[in-house]
């Protein structure tokens, strides 16, 4: 059955959402579908910067550690993000990057497994993962990275294997693994499982503790809204936080910080992964960004982004057919993340010529234009002008220019 504008219109009028998408700054006019990589600013973050910029920094100065929370940031703003992922409050803390956490959560994976000698991941995984997997593994003497195709992945964990590396949703193709499935097929060969929830969280309802998961990372700045290189948070089940060992025993992960002892004493718990000292201004945008996405229903929230990449795809099914658009993952929404992947011979000047009509998406090499559906500011209206701006570009051929095949640094 064809959809038309006002079907779309008529599902944004009883959207449970809605009201969210006044909380953003976001350029009037502008379709905004790449908050699967880079999430908007909500309005109260310029608000909550400038209150800690002018006041807590410029007038409590050094005293702000005690005085405004600077030194409990890590840990509160990580049980804000635990109650978006199914964890504990105790089992989340905020430090570092992605690619920090998942080698220090690596590195803990073997330290929880000794006399395993295997880390494996899928050979599709985000690359940055299996970078720091390799950096790893040339340090560790016997360390084996071992990576497996993903319809064999399952298979190939056995009694050497410490821990099995993957997103939970890949980067590319949207794809969702079970959390439950791949845990307990860990866990049955004695094995861990770290997950990366980049794509997942504040997207999808993640449920770590239904999952049983062992430990986990994700990103801030994307369906979090945490701004551009946001910190990235770490999740610890509690059974594994007083023996998991950090590679980075800084001084936030010392058991007394303060009591400057002249050797490494970790802190029995979460705090033992936070390794230097907090990222005060990059921790209060976060936090902002949090307030605002735990008013919303991480069921609805889940709900309504799979509706919308649903959207898009029959949209672009029905309307955009014979143009060369190959959709890739699952056509299922319930295997699939919040963002849609195109493969196209033209994806990279096709992601151009969307951008100068106002719809931003982004490109993956070689050949993927990818979109996403972030729940909290896009409306079904939305999507619906989007997959019909890109037909006409299509149709048109507006992509067919020498300017839009000009890489730039970031795709």
């Amino acid at each position: 059955m064809s959809l038309a504008r006002a079907d779309a219109e008529a599902l944004d009028a009883t959207d449970p959402l809605a009201r969210f998408r006044d909380e953003f700054e976001l350029p009037k006019g502008l379709i905004y579908l790449d908050g699967n990589s880079l999430g908007p600013p909500p309005k109260a973050v310029a608000a909550r910067l400038a209150d800690v910029v002018g006041g807590e920094w410029g007038r409590d100065l050094i005293r702000s550690w005690n005085l405004n929370g600077w030194m409990d940031a890590p840990l509160r703003t990580g049980g804000k993000i635990a109650a978006l992922i199914g964890a504990a409050p105790h089992e989340v803390a905020v430090a570092d990057s992605t690619t920090v956490n998942l080698f220090k959560l690596a590195a803990g994976a073997l330290s929880l497994r000794p006399g395993r000698k295997v880390l494996l991941t899928p050979a599709d995984n985000f690359p940055t993962d299996v970078y720091a997997l390799e950096g790893l593994a040339g340090m560790v003497p016997g360390l084996e990275l071992r990576i497996a195709e993903p319809e064999r992945l399952v298979e190939a964990i056995d009694e050497a294997t410490a821990a099995v590396v993957l997103t939970h949703v890949h980067y590319k193709t949207s794809l969702r693994w079970d959390l439950s499935e791949v845990t307990a097929a860990a866990h049955a060969k004695g094995a861990l499982a770290l997950w990366d929830l980049s794509h997942s969280v504040g997207a999808l309802a993640v449920d770590l503790s239904l999952a049983k998961a062992d430990l986990a990372v994700g990103c801030g700045y994307k369906y979090l809204n945490g701004g551009p290189g946001a910190p990235a948070f770490l999740f610890v089940a509690e059974r594994h936080q007083a023996q998991i060992r950090s590679p980075l025993t800084g001084w936030m992960g010392h058991a007394e910080p303060f009591a400057f002892e002249g050797h490494y004493r970790p802190a029995p718990d979460i705090r033992a992964q936070v390794s230097g000292t907090p990222s005060v201004l990059g921790l209060a945008a976060l936090e902002a960004g949090l307030d605002l996405q735990l008013q919303a229903d991480p069921a609805q929230v889940e709900a309504k982004g799979l509706a919308l990449a649903e959207l898009f795809i029959s949209l672009v099914e029905q309307r955009c057919a014979g143009h060369g658009l190959a959709l890739l993952g699952p056509r299922e929404s319930t295997r699939r993340g919040l963002h849609v992947s195109y493969a196209h011979p033209d994806g990279y000047a096709l992601v151009q010529a969307l951008i100068a009509r106002g719809v931003i998406g982004d490109f993956r090499a070689p050949d993927v234009a990818r979109f996403g559906f972030s729940p909290l500011y896009l409306s079904h209206a939305q999507v619906w002008d989007a997959v019909e701006i890109l037909r006409d570009i299509l149709e048109t051929r507006a992509f067919d220019r020498a300017d839009y095949r000009q890489r730039a640094a970031v795709t």
